[in-house]
């Protein structure tokens, strides 16, 4: 499927994009190879295909979730440069 320079030029228009000739004719030739690729895997039969998510089966891979006890507070501050009240002290944001 063709594109002509004038659509390349309003698509550039559009996109608020400032195209030299030569990047019109070569948009041109690249844009008609894209749709005349599309047209392709638009005409195949998928008639009885059922549609999928993925290429390959997938499961889930996760662990399961377990629950275990935080850090005490004494522990989680351990590191912390700056400390005030038992809470992270940490500079005004201004």
């Amino acid at each position: 499927m063709p594109i002509s320079k004038d659509e390349v030029r309003h698509i550039a228009r559009l996109a608020r994009l400032e195209l030299s000739e030569e990047e019109v004719e070569k948009f041109s030739v690249q844009l008609s190879q894209i749709l005349d690729h599309a047209a392709i895997v638009t005409g195949v039969d998928t008639e009885g295909v059922e549609p999928l998510t993925h290429a390959v089966d997938r499961r889930n891979v996760y662990r399961e979730d377990e629950v275990l006890p935080g850090l005490a507070r004494d522990e989680a501050l351990a590191n912390a440069p700056s400390r005030e009240d038992g809470a992270f002290r940490i500079p005004p944001i201004i």
